[in-house]
């Protein structure tokens, strides 16, 4: 697990560790600067003319020392100063003199040399407001040299709560994290401007984020051995749950199909599949192993009877919006008291029936809209959700107590009082009909395993990404597809299953 701070959580952590533990802003600078230059000599890139552009903040300071350290290195470094002298922070203007010092070069004005590395250390993470005028200038004119270009802690002109790009951003093609990779240079289009992101160490406590639910996390290929449900030797199939999938209108089994076997596939004990009487004998062939109960009308007593059988219930994927399934998809939000996972054509109807999302008061809810279906959820635009994310969740899963996993290509699981999980795992490729239905699968399968229903929605996520990148390294980035999804889940697994017995 890693936590991806904004900048404002990122200020809070540096300020603690300067004050509440002691280790003085400047001797941070230091370990920040000597970072930045280990990191570009082991990008393997020539260091023989460097221009470090620097503002007047401490990302500035970063950036003369920087310089300071490269030339002790021996190699030839020079700075331009594109900030205001009347704006220097202390560390900055300390670092400043001290390099013209020593006779670095210290320009106002662009040099006309050309250079092999272009260190950007203009604006840091407190960036909040358009780059405009000269600052935007230096930005582009940056962006025009033919050199190596890194960023120091983040791209210039880069929102770092949201990815946004303020007016221009710094393009780099390594970014050189300080302490964290920050959250707005792995949402898009912050990524696209941040090249390869190293993130490095310098002595700052991160601590304070574990007690601050605001910061989100991700989770890396080494944590997954440690976040899979728990196989007991002395167990049956009902130590591992009953699934519910109602699913899959006329003509759509493969949607059932799909959510099914994901469901079996991450562990769950016996799935039965609610459908429509015309998928009854393609899914008995597709999945011998599931109950294949199905419906012709709304049946009342038999969705009752179902409910009660179920240990999880999974409702949405190719269900339709027929006045049959919105009768379901009500009557079971309506009775529903055990964990719930709601995806698809039940968003849809559950748009236009929002006071049926209080179930989640008695139960445990999981939401999987992708930026469409949270526009009707919520009744803000697709760009409004995509300008601010987080504060678009935050807002939800306040008013709704429910788990919410935003589908995108940065997909976030979000629920009030937790910290947010953002996934980095995955790829274009997963970008086929059916992902979707897998996804709720896993998710629901997960649940049945676990009592923990937001780490179930998380874990879920992440599994079904990196199943992704599984099915992607064995049929390319054209040919996946969502079935390919599971059989690289299963692999994920099963390697993780492997690292645990060694």
């Amino acid at each position: 697990m890693r936590y991806l701070p904004d900048g404002d959580q990122m200020k809070n952590a540096d300020t603690h560790t300067i004050r509440q533990i002691g280790i003085p802003s400047l001797v941070l600078m230091e370990r920040a600067a000597l970072k930045i230059v280990e990191s570009i000599e082991q990008a393997d890139v020539s260091l023989s003319d460097t221009l470090v552009v620097c503002g007047s903040g401490n990302n500035g300071g970063d950036g003369f020392a920087a310089a300071r350290i490269l030339v002790e290195k021996g190699y030839r470094a020079s700075v331009l100063f594109v900030g205001k002298e009347t704006s220097l922070s202390e560390e900055c203007r300390l670092q400043k003199q001290i390099a013209e010092n020593l006779g670095i070069p210290v320009f106002t004005t662009y040099p006309g040399a050309e250079y092999t590395v272009i260190i950007d250390a203009v604006f840091g993470v407190g960036l909040s407001r358009d780059v405009t005028g000269h600052y935007a200038e230096v930005i582009d004119w940056m962006n025009a040299q033919e050199a190596f270009k890194v960023a120091a802690d983040i791209p210039s002109g880069i929102c770092s709560r949201t990815g946004r790009v303020f007016g221009t951003a710094f393009r780099a093609d390594l970014t050189v994290a300080i302490a964290c990779e920050k959250l707005g240079c792995v949402l898009y289009p912050g990524k696209n401007y941040a090249g390869k992101t190293v993130t490095v160490p310098i002595g700052i406590d991160t601590e304070l984020f574990r007690a601050d639910p605001a910061v989100c996390f991700t989770w890396e290929g080494k944590d997954m051995e440690k976040l899979l449900p728990e196989r007991r030797a002395d167990s049956h199939k009902g130590s591992y749950g009953r699934v519910l999938m109602i699913t899959g209108s006329p003509g759509m089994a493969g949607a059932a199909y799909l959510s099914a076997k994901a469901a079996y596939a991450v562990g769950a004990g016996l799935v039965q599949v609610y459908t429509s009487e015309e998928n009854r004998q393609i899914l008995q062939q597709l999945l011998p192993e599931a109950i294949i109960s199905c419906y012709s009308e709304y049946d009342e007593e038999k969705l009752e009877i179902l409910l009660e059988w179920a240990d999880v219930v999974c409702i949405g994927c190719g269900l339709g919006q027929s006045s049959t399934s919105e009768k379901i998809l009500c009557h079971t939000l309506e009775k529903i008291r055990k964990p719930c996972i709601i995806d698809a054509d039940g968003l849809n109807i559950l748009s236009r029936h929002r006071e049926l999302m209080d179930c989640g008061s008695r139960c445990p809810v999981i939401l999987t809209p992708h930026m469409k279906e949270m526009s009707r959820l919520t009744g803000k635009s697709v760009a409004e959700i995509r300008e601010d994310r987080m504060k678009v969740l935050d807002e939800f899963t306040e008013k709704q107590p429910v788990t919410c996993v935003l589908k995108d290509s940065r997909t976030v699981a979000a629920r009030h009082g937790f910290h947010k999980f953002v996934n980095l795992a995955g790829n274009s490729a997963m970008a086929k009909a059916g992902s979707g239905d897998v996804l709720a699968g896993v998710i629901t399968g997960l649940a049945a395993q676990e009592k923990d229903t937001f780490r179930s929605a998380a874990l879920g996520v992440w599994l079904h990404a990196c199943g992704g990148d599984e099915a992607r390294g064995e049929k390319g980035t054209y040919s996946v597809l969502a079935r390919d999804l599971i059989h690289g889940i299963q692999k994920c697994m099963k390697k993780a299953e492997e690292s645990i017995r060694k």
